[in-house]
């Protein structure tokens, strides 16, 4: 190379390296900032030199790292997981998925949780959610609904109902401590006596109507019977935690098989039917007096913007929030075990930073030795307290 080039070539390299040097000087400075303090550039804005501080940042609400975020979230797109699209045995999928693979306490070991989990689309956001919930010593049923594509198809102490687009804000100890301290021997299905406006859907026969590969459900003029044995209707929660004792009794008992039996031709069967029995004062475990006490999932219901929370920073979708950026701080926060609703592919760096947190809180609680294939990273630089 002759002495021009080579002089052009270190001074390009030279270039380069200052403006990498720069660029995370600046970014770092800028997230340190409080919220109304800063100036922003969106030109030299980079996500991948530190996901975990723009992450932190997020997570407790500074503004730039809202406007840093956005402008990534437009030209960031995660890896595609491993063995998704690839088959893969399960040796390789515990290891490469980094799924944990022993109890990480005597507690969690000694109590084991069993998932009903119903999945319809977004495969990746559902092994996001199981890879974050698995532990050994549970249990998980998967039930992939009629209505999944067909490629979607083929690539017991308590009892939780999940879908595949919720993700858990509490780890597997806390989940257990919260059930033991607050519901000991008690089934949490949030509800109350089914309200006025919502005795349609019980009142009237429905039917389903399938048309062009889409499924609709339908009144009918057809007046429905009383409900069996004169129960009181309750409306509440389709997500529930039940004891094993309570499962039991669903499965024998008559009144149980005969409200299910009533319930087929109603409107969303499972919004009334668990918190129904639940109220009978002889079920096991059964809360009569129970309310919406549980905090079993975080929800942002449009019409309760501007009194439960201050807005969806995503975007609603039949009046539900799927989640952004600027609601990070919010779900962290959430006295809730669960939150719902999550769409990597439409806002990739909040399932990023919920999982990094999240997995980085499940192994600083253990007390067991950890793994090196359970770490998402080497090595991290989070910030923020974990135990909110």
């Amino acid at each position: 190379m002759n002495p021009l080039g080579a002089t052009k070539s270190g001074f390009l390299v030279c270039i380069a390296v200052c403006m990498f040097i720069y660029t995370f000087i600046y970014l770092k400075d800028t997230l340190s900032e409080e919220p109304n303090e800063q100036k922003f550039n969106a030109n030299i804005a980079e996500c991948g030199f530190y996901p975990d501080e723009l992450c932190s940042a997020l997570f407790v609400g500074k503004t730039a790292a809202f406007k840093i975020g956005s402008f990534c979230q437009n030209t960031y797109q995660p890896k595609t997981l491993s063995c998704i699209q690839t088959s893969c045995n399960c040796s390789m999928v515990l290891k490469t998925l980094h799924f944990i693979t022993r109890p990480l306490s005597d507690e969690e070991g000694n109590f084991s949780l069993a998932y009903i989990i119903t999945i319809h689309k977004e495969l990746e956001m559902f092994v996001k959610l199981l890879r974050a919930i698995y532990m050994p010593q549970n249990i998980y049923c998967i039930h992939i609904d009629e209505k999944s594509p067909k490629d979607y198809k083929t690539a017991w102490n308590y009892v939780i109902n999940l879908c595949g687009q919720d993700y858990p804000i509490k780890t597997n100890k806390d989940i257990i401590q919260y059930i033991k301290s607050k519901w000991n021997g008690k089934n949490m299905t949030p509800g109350v006596v089914q309200p006025l406006h919502m005795k349609h859907r019980t009142q009237v026969s429905y039917r389903e109507y399938v048309h062009s590969g889409m499924s609709y459900v339908y009144p009918t003029k057809n007046i429905k019977a009383k409900p069996p044995y004169n129960l009181t209707i309750y409306f509440g929660s389709a997500y529930y935690i039940l004891t094993k004792e309570f499962v039991k009794f669903t499965l024998t008992d008559a009144r149980a098989k005969d409200l299910l039996e009533w319930s087929r031709d109603t409107y969303s069967p499972d919004e009334h039917y668990w918190v129904t029995l639940n109220r009978l004062n002889d079920a096991p475990g059964a809360t009569p007096n129970a309310d919406w006490e549980g905090n079993i999932r975080a929800i942002k219901w449009k019409d309760q913007e501007g009194t439960i929370h201050k807005g969806c920073k995503g975007h609603y979708i039949r009046d539900i929030c799927v989640y952004g950026l600027g609601d990070l701080q919010w779900i962290i926060e959430s006295p809730h075990l669960f939150a719902n609703k999550f769409e990597p592919a439409t806002y990739p760096l909040v399932m990023d930073c919920l999982e990094r947190r999240y997995r980085l809180k499940v192994l600083h609680q253990a007390e067991v030795s950890i793994e090196d294939h359970w770490r998402f990273q080497e090595e991290n630089d989070f910030n923020m307290k974990l135990n909110i």
